[in-house]
């Protein structure tokens, strides 16, 4: 999913429509609140994404290609924010790190392969709107950290844990990742979906994309088609590696004094350069 476009809460008379939206989506989703991790309710969820994503004015190509080439883990869990679904969260995730990440490639899998781990939540019981849904990402995200403490994970080396520094990247079981939130009410019409999700995106893959020459080259195509959407360029997204990843995650349009209420445990961790 698309860490390059990350779009931003309302939904109300006026908006463009959202992509892939359709009466049937109601009934559908009432399949997902069946059993929290069945089969069924998962295969409920990824066509609803599914659906959403590969819409054809959905401005993401790079979020087209992981679904099209059925690169994408998808998890469903309770709440976003809930301990407990955090928990088991930090363990679906480590194993799609091992799995995805740490493995070597198929020898079919070409160059610049992206993977993404999707996560679905149930509704809260009060809608949400971006800043309600901002806080619960952020305490979603503190609990996973804290889980993956206690399971001895480190901080991926090649990011910052300070959420105020421009190296600053969210890490799991040692591998960073960009975090993208989207939810009902975003107002950017990219970050819409039924019920909230967290996309995790391997910080890893828009560095290999920079290496080869062609991180600009997809970052100009999936701005154009957002503009083409929306009528404007998120302005929250920063190209990568400039900026604060963390203002991007919620897709909110923060206010220039916004502190990230993040926090990671054992201060800043030491790069192999010798960087915080």
């Amino acid at each position: 999913m698309c860490a390059l476009l990350v779009p931003p809460v309302t939904g109300s008379a006026g908006d463009p429509a959202t992509p892939g939206a359709g009466p049937s989506e109601t009934s559908r989703l009432a399949d997902i609140y069946e059993d929290v991790d069945s089969p069924l309710r998962r295969s409920a969820f990824e066509d609803i994404v599914r659906e959403r994503v590969l819409d054809a004015d959905y401005p993401c190509v790079a979020a087209k290609s992981v679904l099209n080439r059925d690169h994408a883990t998808v998890r469903v869990y309770r709440s976003l924010g809930d301990p407990a679904s955090a928990h088991r969260m930090v363990q679906d995730l480590s194993a799609f790190a091992r799995e995805r990440l740490d493995a070597p490639p198929a020898d079919d899998a070409g160059p610049h392969v992206f993977f993404s781990f999707i996560a679905g939540f149930d509704m809260p019981e009060a809608d949400l709107g971006e800043e309600g849904f901002e806080a619960r990402l952020w305490r979603h995200l503190q609990l996973m950290h804290e889980a993956d403490r206690e399971r001895c994970n480190t901080w991926d080396e090649s990011v910052s844990r300070d959420p105020h520094s421009a190296k600053f990247s969210f890490s799991i079981a040692g591998h960073a990742f960009f975090v993208i939130g989207m939810h009902p009410n975003a107002s950017r019409i990219a970050r819409r979906m039924p019920v909230p999700v967290l996309v995790f995106n391997p910080h890893r893959q828009f560095e290999d994309l920079r290496e080869a020459g062609k991180y600009t080259v997809l970052q100009r195509a999936i701005r154009e088609r957002d503009v083409a959407l929306q009528g404007s360029v998120n302005p929250m997204m920063a190209e990568h590696g400039h900026g604060l990843e963390a203002r991007q995650y919620s897709g909110r349009a923060v206010p220039d004094d916004w502190q990230c209420p993040f926090s990671a445990s054992g201060g800043h961790a030491r790069r192999k350069d010798g960087g915080a």
